[in-house]
């Protein structure tokens, strides 16, 4: 595989003339079969890039059998999406936020005692402008921090969420866990240990501690591993922050997060997770048919704003 020309860290990108294969998804399923060992090539990469092959829609369900056979449902997520029900089993839209907006640097689900290992991204209609999702190395996102925001996070964070049951803010826990019934939601949360609460008004809260980083077993990197900076008001920008406060107590936002002991985090140390980690980012710019597999532990990744109709679809596994 190509290895990356630049100084910093980017992704791996792989096009028909490096794997010697024709620039068709046919070709790409004869270079991925040929792959001896697909995880150990995402480890020592981090992020894999197939450019060039021009995957169609028709064609992504049997690309994507070779890169994740087994596909997660989006369960306990927290972003706006919509599963996908014409080109393959679990794959999802990319979050729906409006395409002004710039999508913060994150690990997926790493809120969650359950989290994936591998995303895959795929691009079915690149837009006009922009759009890029940026990936970054958490190492590097880590050594980026003041030692003081380390220093403050190493006992972690606690994270709340306030799911409604079909009218409020936020989603609501129908859409979170993808079932109507309390037994199944019950059942899900017991085996990752959070705490939860049925409320009066058929509301759900839920509430879990997890890590800041974690270090990767495999590699021996420690690497920044949170979403305090997506789930703290300061995350949203000053006037979306002011007027959540003036019609909701921090309590009862849809999420929010403090240090695992219950200490406020600093509004300052929140800008400075979210703009370090996009300012060590590196762009992955889209043209439709390419696809990037990446390590979820290793890097995180966002998006930049776009214009013109843009569709990325994910899908997610252990």
């Amino acid at each position: 595989m190509a290895e990356p020309t630049d100084q910093r860290w980017s992704p791996t990108v792989i096009r028909p003339e490096d794997a010697g294969v024709a620039p068709t998804a046919a070709g790409l399923v004869e270079h991925l079969a040929s792959v001896g060992d697909l995880g150990a090539e995402l480890t020592r990469a981090k992020a894999l890039v197939w450019r060039g092959f021009s995957v169609r829609p028709d064609e992504f369900d049997a690309v994507i059998d070779h890169l994740l056979p087994e596909r997660w449902a989006y369960r306990h997520g927290n972003s706006p999406r919509t599963k996908v029900g014409d080109i393959g089993a679990n794959v999802y839209t990319s979050t729906e936020y409006p395409p002004e907006y710039t999508i913060s640097m994150h690990n997926e689900l790493s809120y969650a005692a359950r989290y994936p290992s591998r995303l895959l991204f795929y691009c079915q209609q690149a837009p006009s402008g922009g759009g890029a999702t940026p990936v970054v190395d958490g190492a590097r996102w880590l050594a980026a921090l003041d030692e003081e925001v380390r220093a403050a996070y190493r006992g972690g964070v606690r994270y709340r969420q306030n799911l409604h049951d079909g009218h409020g803010f936020g989603k609501s826990w129908q859409e979170t866990f993808e079932t109507a019934n309390k037994a199944d939601v019950e059942v899900f949360l017991k085996e990752t240990s959070a705490e939860f609460e049925w409320r009066a008004d058929g509301s759900l809260r839920v509430e879990q501690s997890g890590p800041s980083t974690v270090v990767d077993p495999r590699t021996g990197a420690e690497v920044w591993f949170n979403q305090s900076d997506q789930w703290h008001a300061a995350g949203l920008g000053d006037e979306t922050a002011r007027a959540l406060a003036e019609i909701l107590a921090e309590e009862d936002m849809p999420q929010s997060v403090a240090f695992a002991d219950g200490t406020p985090i600093p509004a300052e140390y929140v800008v400075q997770v979210r703009d370090r980690g996009l300012a060590e980012a590196v762009d992955n710019d889209w043209s439709e048919g390419d696809l990037m597999l990446i390590d979820n532990v290793l890097v995180g990744h966002g998006r930049r704003p776009f214009t013109g109709p843009r569709r990325v679809l994910v899908a997610m596994s252990g």
